[in-house]
């Protein structure tokens, strides 16, 4: 385990063991749709996601992969000091277009100064054998991480959130990313409709037997205008508390190796879209409480990895 502050391997901790120095994420807008949107699956989406699919609309607005690179840079510079950045493919499916396409994104991306590497954000039905090859050729020189959307490993969550695909996908899409010597993160979301803490727990026991190499824990909160907007309005769900989310999280980071980085802890919604719950949007409170129940339980990430 790298040693830190933290009673978790975190992902600034993780990059400063590769370069010495901060290593700043600069979020890039591919322009790229999901089948889960686009009517090949579905036109609905999951059912707590909006029609920005998490992004920043920059695409939309006309701006090159270089030229939102370049904006991000700027902001980083002068917010964090970085010299170093990692470009992070974040809206929709980002390996959902022909090879080719994908080819000359990411090699924009990686040509511009003082981006060492990159973060594909995906989801597990995706992703082919000749998409993997062309982001193993990029990994020889550059740091690579996959992010799969899976949100939970059981099928009845899934098909309730409406995901169209199963465990099974996301498992067949593990095996062959590692194969190729990618990094592998996962994105998990707590809270989701008809799942108690003992299901939430289950995940993080499974995955940490799948020798994946990252994890982004995700509060899951109401977004105006989805799905589960509706279903929040009509009694028909209700929001984690904070503290209920705290304790869920800390035991989630117990049963994850040491090994993983933990990239992400809780959301960080924005305030304009936000529905519910409020407390979502104290992203630094949510932290902060995280860390002092760690302390007050003497806790650590994988100390029950083995339960």
């Amino acid at each position: 385990m790298i040693e830190n502050v933290k009673r978790y391997t975190d992902y600034n901790t993780y990059l400063r063991s590769f370069y010495n120095e901060r290593i700043q994420k600069i979020t890039v807008d591919a322009g790229l749709s999901c089948p889960n949107r686009d009517g090949t699956l579905s036109r609905k989406g999951c059912i707590y996601c909006n029609a920005k699919g998490s992004g920043s609309g920059l695409f939309n607005k006309g701006l090159s992969i270089k030229e939102q690179i370049d904006q991000g840079k700027i902001a980083m510079t002068k917010k964090y000091k970085a010299k170093k950045f990692l470009a992070y493919f974040q809206s929709f499916s980002n390996t959902y277009a022909p090879v080719t396409t994908l080819n000359e994104i990411y090699a924009e991306a990686l040509s511009c100064e003082g981006v060492v590497g990159m973060a594909i954000g995906t989801r597990p039905d995706c992703v082919d054998d000749d998409k993997l090859d062309l982001m193993a050729s990029f990994a020889k020189n550059y740091l690579v991480w996959l992010e799969y959307g899976l949100q939970s490993i059981h099928d009845s969550t899934l098909a309730l959130i409406n995901r169209r695909h199963d465990f099974d996908c996301f498992k067949k899409a593990v095996e062959k990313t590692r194969n190729r010597y990618i990094n592998v993160c996962t994105h998990v979301i707590l809270g989701l409709p008809a799942e108690d803490k003992s299901m939430m727990l289950d995940t993080a026991k499974t995955l940490s037997g799948m020798g994946i190499n990252g994890v982004k824990i995700h509060l899951l909160y109401v977004i105006k205008g989805t799905a589960l907007d509706k279903m929040y309005l009509d009694g028909d769900y209700e929001c984690l508390s904070q503290d209920e989310y705290v304790d869920i999280v800390c035991d989630f980071i117990e049963r994850l190796p040491k090994d993983i980085i933990i990239q992400r802890i809780t959301g960080d919604p924005h305030s304009d879209e936000l529905r519910a719950p409020l407390w979502a949007g104290r992203y630094r409170e949510t932290f902060n409480m995280i860390q002092k129940i760690l302390e007050q339980r003497d806790t650590y990430q994988g100390k029950k990895a083995e339960d």
